[in-house]
């Protein structure tokens, strides 16, 4: 009876999650494992795709044929038991295919099509010699290809992996090799290079030289750019050296260091002050105790959060296990792993989507082979491939990068609470201003909330003045800047001090305002600014269908300088430079942050105070402490408010008080500028007050009223197509197989058109459901997932986005 094997294959234009049966070839059987990479034959014809092994059957008997697997891409699983589990769930949760979560927990060059490369890392012996003779010849690589549907040279490959002599690596088209560096190694005795010193001309000084350094190494092999810096000789005469038989030159595998530009000098602990030590005392004992515990550690900017942090990293090290440590932005990441690496060494390793293909997956490696102890990295590092993990902290919690955009559209923060569970690990949520989601959870006593409500350094929070960014304008004219900012701007080059400016462009939607009173129009059945259509000349709302034309006059003040409200950050610095013509600017955006490595250029120059003034996006709102600034600008504060959005209160509120927390972070006090045509709005008024606690009550009142979340559960189904008709019909398709079907108290809206209806010539039609507790739910959307591909043309995506951050 043969082995079977359970595989999910990748085929796009028909995606299941349900697993089809494949016989082992019997050269394989007992060798192939679940979490590897397989080809095999689907469909008519002699198509092969590739696979993934989600589980080993014993033997049975079968009625019908079933297909041999075709070959193996891997040597080992690529995917850890945790990890397969991990994606069935994830599938599940996202309503997405399990395909598509196996290939989000892998690094890129694993996804896309590679050359297998076995490669020897270890004498064989006697016994393996004439095997590494018929496969390898005089060559330290094969590639894996070649061998593939040879039964013979399979099963001898996969006797020398479980040995430890072989390893698969992967390349794309040279982009992803290994990298290899140039090594020598002495090939004679001291005694025998005695006997060729009397053959060397005495003018011959170089290769004189080089048969001392050979004599000195005893037979260690070293790097070439080493040997060259140690003995003072050029790599020609190296070269001669080898020419001569002095020395073997070879190659060997390095692995790339994407934080080899940072600080990795060992810094010594901080002194913790009485609300660190407790908090640190309380998470440890989770560790200690292997407790799934749920910590949300709030604490004001400027409060030490990151040094609790790495207090319980050090605990969980020191208990054997791992840690992982996500941070919502690549921008964060240079200073982050700065610090930790100071901490904790080369057991650190980096992974997030500023690294090339190639340093992602030799990070990936060094995880996954156990090199590596502690993960520092963005969202997708969730799933990086750590064994035993002791701890997950995630720092800024509240951030929405958080969650990913496409398929499968999980929260970071839902797969980080698995892995704790799995592994019986505590979770640290942080946060100067948490989601409104975890501290209300907090509340109820589902987490454990920890407070740190003072800076270290015992400096109070810095004092925020508000300007009225009305009388600025009719004052001055058009303007970004203020004469209260521009005068601190002056004061603070003066006295050789830094200012940070933010000018928040976060989304896509443009607004209408009044340029004299400040009124923005409103939907009049939902609390929610009404979003610009340019194309149809006219406002929307995208909850409820509303719609209504462009004013020319405010309907407010009767005023008539109505405004498309929109600058950017270039202008910005522009204008700024014609006011301080000697000062010297950082512009920080996605533009000047395209390039690989210039976050850590840009901030490495702020920080060495190679500028006076850093004017950036949200990016620069969070996490970065510098403590030559003493000043932070916000130049305007509404532009976030007044997005159509129910999260864009709490998000205004969030940045404001990030952004502020940059100022006076050291001995100088600090101060910051809050420009807005909106001053009495209660977001802006809370955040001048420092208030998080007042605006948690306010906001959760308000989501009640408005039944959203944290009150309500939330769906976001979207359907496109290239024709605006059948997207509609496709949404209204979908609509009546959920009417009748779920819940009384469900609450289901639209379709209506999405904020920007049409996007890369695709039309975008969206329903929102709002739940408390629904069966039935899950259920059905499952079910319209997995039978859009065949109810649908295949022109039409019908999209399932559970707990969205945006309906935009």
């Amino acid at each position: 009876m043969a082995e079977l094997v359970q595989v999910i294959v990748d085929v796009p234009t028909m995606q299941t999650n349900r697993p089809y049966t494949y016989r082992v070839p019997e050269h394989l059987e007992r060798q192939v494992q679940p979490g590897m990479r397989v080809m095999v034959p689907f469909g008519r014809g002699s198509r092969e795709v590739q696979g993934f092994v989600v589980a080993v059957d014993q033997p049975g008997e079968f009625d019908g044929d079933l297909k041999d697997l075709a070959g193996v891409m891997d040597l080992s699983p690529v995917l850890n038991d945790e990890l397969l589990k991990l994606a069935g769930w994830l599938a599940d949760q996202t309503y997405a295919f399990k395909i598509t979560a196996f290939y989000t927990m892998l690094p890129s060059l694993l996804k896309a099509q590679t050359t297998r490369l076995v490669r020897l890392v270890d004498e064989v012996d006697e016994v393996d010699e004439q095997t590494r003779l018929a496969l390898f010849a005089d060559q330290d690589e094969l590639d894996l290809a070649k061998v593939q549907t040879d039964p013979l040279a399979l099963s001898q490959l996969m006797r020398l992996r479980r040995a430890g002599k072989v390893v698969i690596d992967y390349r794309v088209h040279d982009r992803a090799r290994a990298k290899q560096i140039t090594t020598i190694t002495p090939t004679l005795s001291f005694d025998d290079y005695e006997g060729e010193r009397l053959g060397v001309l005495k003018n011959a000084h170089a290769q004189r030289n080089l048969l001392d350094y050979l004599q000195s190494l005893a037979g260690k092999t070293v790097p070439l750019k080493q040997a060259q810096e140690e003995s003072g000789l050029s790599a020609a005469t190296f070269t001669t050296g080898a020419k001569r038989g002095w020395l073997k030159k070879g190659q060997a595998e390095v692995y790339r260091d994407p934080s080899g530009a940072l600080p990795t000098s060992p810094t010594a602990p901080l002194t913790l002050n009485q609300e660190q030590a407790q908090a640190v005392k309380r998470i440890n004992q989770a560790t200690d105790q292997r407790t799934a515990e749920t910590f949300l550690l709030q604490g004001v900017t400027g409060s030490g959060k990151t040094e609790v942090y790495l207090r319980a990293i050090e605990r969980a090290l020191a208990n054997g296990r791992s840690a992982l440590m996500l941070v919502p932005e690549i921008s964060l990441t240079p200073q982050i792993v700065s610090r930790v690496r100071g901490r904790f060494g080369k057991q650190v390793a980096v992974l997030h989507s500023g690294l090339s293909n190639g340093e992602r997956y030799d990070e990936w490696r060094r995880i996954k082979r156990g090199e590596a102890k502690v993960v520092v990295g963005a969202r997708s590092a969730v799933f990086a491939p750590l064994d035993n993990v002791g701890l997950i902290i995630m720092d800024e919690e509240h951030e929405s990068s958080y969650k990913q955009d496409d398929a499968p559209r999980y929260h970071a923060r839902d797969v980080a609470k698995w892995r704790a569970a799995y592994h019986h690990a505590p979770l640290v949520l942080g946060s100067a201003t948490p989601s409104l989601e975890s501290r209300a959870r907090a509340a109820t006593g589902l987490y454990h909330r920890l407070t740190l409500l003072h800076r270290v350094n015992q400096r109070p929070l810095p004092p925020i003045q508000v300007v009225d960014m009305k009388r600025e304008v009719q004052a001055r004219g058009e303007t970004n800047y203020s004469l209260p900012l521009l005068n601190l701007l002056t004061d603070r080059l003066n006295k050789g001090q830094q200012s940070i400016l933010m000018l928040n462009r976060r989304g896509f939607s443009s607004f209408v305002m009044c340029r004299d009173c400040g009124y923005v129009p409103k939907c009049p059945n939902c609390d929610i600014s009404l979003t610009l259509h340019m194309d149809s000349r006219s406002l929307k709302c995208h909850y409820c269908g509303h719609e209504e034309r462009i004013p020319n006059t405010c309907p407010n003040c009767q005023g008539h300088r109505i405004r498309y409200y929109g600058t950017g950050t270039e202008k910005a610095v522009a204008e700024l430079q014609t006011y301080l013509p000697t000062a010297r600017i950082i512009r920080m955006d996605v533009d000047t942050t395209r390039r690989k490595g210039m976050h850590e250029k840009l901030l490495t120059k702020f920080g060495n105070h190679e500028a006076d003034i850093l004017l950036g996006t949200q990016m620069i709102a969070k996490g970065l402490d510098f403590p030559g600034v003493t000043l932070v600008g916000v130049l305007n504060a509404d532009t976030g408010l007044d997005l159509p959005d129910f999260r864009s209160s709490e998000r205004t509120f969030d940045l404001l008080a990030q952004v502020a927390g940059r100022a006076g972070r050291a001995d100088e006090a600090g101060q910051v500028v809050i420009q807005t045509f909106n001053p009495d709005n209660y977001v802006i008024q809370l955040a001048r007050a420092h208030d998080y606690e007042r605006f948690f009550v306010q906001e959760m009142n308000l989501r009640k009223l408005g039944a959203y979340p944290p009150y309500y559960y939330t769906v976001r189904v979207m359907g496109s197509h290239p024709d605006e008709q059948m997207a509609a019909r496709v949404m209204q398709a979908v609509r009546q197989e959920l009417v009748g079907q779920l819940d009384s108290q469900t609450i289901i809206l639209g379709p209506t058109p999405r904020a920007i209806a049409r996007l890369k010539n695709r039309y975008y039609y969206q329903i929102v459901i709002k739940y408390r507790h629904d069966p039935a739910l899950h259920a059905r959307l499952t079910a319209i997932m997995e039978g859009a591909q065949q109810q649908f043309d295949r022109e039409t995506q019908v999209m399932i986005d559970p707990d969205p951050q945006y309906f935009l």
